[in-house]
């Protein structure tokens, strides 16, 4: 089967044909570009060093995903999530945080709306 025709790169003033969006020479920085547009900037003052470690404690007493556990199913924790986000006047306590797997933790942000920008409340059952 014949391949798709290379396009330009979508990088600004770049001449170079690519099968992606950028060249191998754009792609990179791009890359590290939008994530630093993604992020706001004051996520990294309150996800630091510290965070790691009250999550890594935390995982170590809550070893499995703890909304699965209440069903019945065991699957091993993914994710250290905040019940009130710190944008919210959460806190790193114990009590504020709940471990997740994946499949949870997108769940919660669908409900709660955080993937289309508007917020809504979700419920928690513990």
């Amino acid at each position: 089967m014949p391949r798709k025709p290379k396009h330009p790169c979508s990088y600004p003033g770049c001449p170079n044909l690519t099968d992606g969006r950028y060249c191998s020479e754009h792609e990179k920085a791009e890359s590290r570009n939008d994530y630093k547009y993604r992020r706001n900037k004051d996520v990294h003052k309150r996800y630091g060093r510290a965070w790691k470690r009250i999550r890594d404690k935390y995982v170590k007493t809550h070893p499995v995903c703890e909304l699965c556990y209440q069903k019945g199913i065991i699957v091993p924790v993914d994710e250290v999530h905040h019940i009130v986000p710190l944008s919210e006047g959460g806190t790193h306590d114990p009590d504020n945080l709940i471990s997740l797997c994946k499949s949870c933790h997108a769940k919660i942000h669908g409900a709660r709306g955080d993937y289309q920008h508007h917020k809504t409340i979700y419920v928690y059952e513990k």
